[in-house]
């Protein structure tokens, strides 16, 4: 079973297709793919490749507002990108959807096998559009594979309402055909992850409209509302899946990131690693090199953003700005021992505070998709599953649209954000909807938003599905990418030249700088330099929180143009019927 699990990885080289009009090449004649259930199956496993392989996947947020990198990318540097330099517009994987679809019509194979089938491609044709409309807004609708003088290979770019309610209805054929309501391996889609996309993509288009009130859509986003609730709904009822729990608060949330296998009481889709068949991931050189990766730290004003223990704000806390490091991770929620390195964690079974030397930028460096063993760090050795569908998500995606429409009840948070925060070991506001505001949370990321319900649900978002790949997606359609330049800082520093012992286990980590490198240190204690000038300083000058890149200004142009990228310019060359995007002509 696991070994058919893995093929997909073989099957790129068995089908392929680089562009509209070619025809996918099979070793196979088409009789033994398209008239025999065995046939179908296989070609649908070429489907799977346009899924984020599992060195991909740990990697999705690199680019997001709370995390400070290395190096930014060009998207957000001032005059740095354009349709020059612009990617994306590759339509290879639905030509070999629609290639599929338009084959499948062998009677000799039951109606039904087929549609579940067709079910599985639509799914994927769903799939990819919806990545389209993220990174294009409007595109042409396809349906079919073109031949090198079809019309439709010059054609114009549909609206976006054209092409989402093709989405939809693709969406809901999969749902309706696809057969399969379980997986044992946690790596094939079933009904249920088409519903779990199904809620995803409606939330997407409703917010989109809602909020992007250029489009002058707002009347139709209640209905893609609807549709995203009414989908995360059947799954919560019909599929069976639930919040995992098994290894307590303190660990459950993490464990789903790095066990081998996927945890399929609540992950409905991952992307699998075998040490057996050599199929491994890079997580852990990723996420603590000073080379390969970016360095990627999180940064106080997200840090500032996970509840205390009881349910309350961090930021109600007197003196909340000025706490060191060890004091700021006490009582809070669960989840952030879990997702950054915090007093406590450790590595190879030492105490491994926030590592200065060669990573962290901020202080707060992530853990969720590592390992523990420093075996992992050299190379691309891990073994985990990383998630792609989980039933968390669908759960804060019933939760958003149904406070969205007015009608989220007590019962529907205690069934969603209340087990959300139950599982991170929070204890207060459970079982009723939010009634006060967070000001703090309001004025630095959502100062337009007055329902207290909304808020906490983008908070509870934001915090459950760290890292995951959501993050710029949904700020681009609650329309606000200008969180896109939010300001890199980090742990509070008291003073220069005072050695700091972060997880107070007795050893010092740290010591911050300027002018003369401090001498006599004890081998554990990394020295860093904030002197004026550099790259990383202190927001006081000789105190005050970790900076990074403050003389590197990240742009979000107030025109709008970064809510969509730039369609390639050598694409419009070749089919003039395009038009470009707003703001990047």
């Amino acid at each position: 079973m696991k070994k058919i699990v893995y093929s997909f990885l073989l099957l790129s080289c068995f089908f392929s297709s680089c562009s509209l009009d070619e025809e996918p090449q099979a070793s196979a004649s088409k009789d033994v793919i398209f008239g025999t259930e065995s046939g179908l199956k296989t070609y649908s496993y070429s489907f799977y490749n346009m899924l984020p392989s599992a060195s991909d996947a740990h990697k999705k947020d690199e680019m997001c507002d709370y995390g400070a990198v290395n190096s930014f990318d060009s998207f957000l540097r001032e005059g740095a990108y354009s349709a020059e330099t612009s990617s994306g517009w590759s339509w290879g994987d639905l030509r070999n959807i629609n290639y599929f679809i338009a084959n499948c019509v062998d009677e000799s194979v039951d109606e039904s096998v087929r549609n579940n089938y067709i079910g599985l491609a639509r799914f994927f044709r769903a799939y990819f559009y919806y990545n389209m409309v993220i990174r294009f807004g409007d595109v042409p609708w396809i349906d079919k594979p073109l031949g090198v003088n079809d019309e439709q290979l010059f054609a114009p770019r549909d609206s976006r309402t054209v092409v989402m309610d093709k989405v939809l209805e693709d969406l809901n054929f999969a749902c309706e055909n696809i057969s399969a309501t379980k997986d044992a391996t946690g790596s094939l889609v079933t009904k249920w992850v088409a519903y779990a996309l199904k809620s995803r993509i409606c939330l997407f288009e409703a917010s989109y409209r809602k909020y992007h009130t250029e489009l002058g859509l707002t009347d139709s986003a209640d209905k893609w509302y609807q549709e995203a609730a009414s989908a995360a709904e059947t799954v919560m009822k019909e599929s069976g899946y639930s919040l995992y729990t098994g290894k307590g608060t303190d660990l459950s949330y993490r464990t789903l990131f790095t066990s081998d296998d996927p945890v399929t009481s609540e992950v409905m889709l991952a992307s699998c690693c075998s040490k057996e068949l050599a199929v491994l991931n890079d997580a852990n050189w990723y996420w603590t090199s000073g080379t390969y990766g970016p360095r990627f730290s999180m940064i106080r004003a997200y840090i500032n953003t996970f509840l205390n223990i009881d349910g309350t704000p961090f930021t109600d806390k007197a003196g909340y700005e000025t706490m060191s490091f060890y004091d700021e991770c006490q009582n809070r929620d669960k989840r952030l021992a879990q997702i950054i390195r915090t007093p406590g964690y450790k590595r190879d079974g030492l105490p491994a505070a926030p590592n200065f030397n060669g990573y962290s930028y901020t202080g707060y460096q992530p853990i969720k998709f590592s390992l523990d063993d420093s075996y992992y760090d050299s190379g691309s050795l891990n073994t985990n599953a990383i998630p792609l569908f989980r039933y968390a998500e669908v759960l804060l995606n019933y939760a958003e649209a149904k406070a969205e429409l007015g009608t989220l009840t007590d019962v529907d948070w205690k069934n969603t954000i209340g087990a959300l925060r139950a599982r991170a070991g929070i204890t207060g506001g459970l079982t009723t909807k939010p009634t006060t505001i967070d000001a703090y949370f309001q004025k630095n990321y959502f100062p337009d938003i007055s329902d207290a319900s909304i808020l906490e649900i983008r908070r509870e978002r934001s915090i459950e599905l760290a890292l995951e790949g959501f993050r710029f997606t949904d700020l681009k359609r609650w329309k606000r990418g200008e969180l896109m330049t939010m300001r890199w800082t980090g742990i509070y520093v008291p003073a220069l030249n005072t050695p700091m012992d972060l997880d107070k286990d007795g050893t010092d980590d740290v010591i911050f700088y300027q002018g003369g490198k401090p001498t006599g240190l004890p081998a554990s204690c990394t020295p860093v330099d904030v002197s004026l000038g550099t790259q990383r300083a202190l927001s006081e000058g000789t105190h005050g929180y970790l900076t990074w890149s403050d003389n590197d200004p990240r742009k979000w142009y107030e025109d709008g143009r970064q809510y969509y990228y730039p369609i390639p310019a050598l694409v419009i060359v070749k089919n003039p019927n395009l038009t470009q995007n707003p703001g990047w002509e």
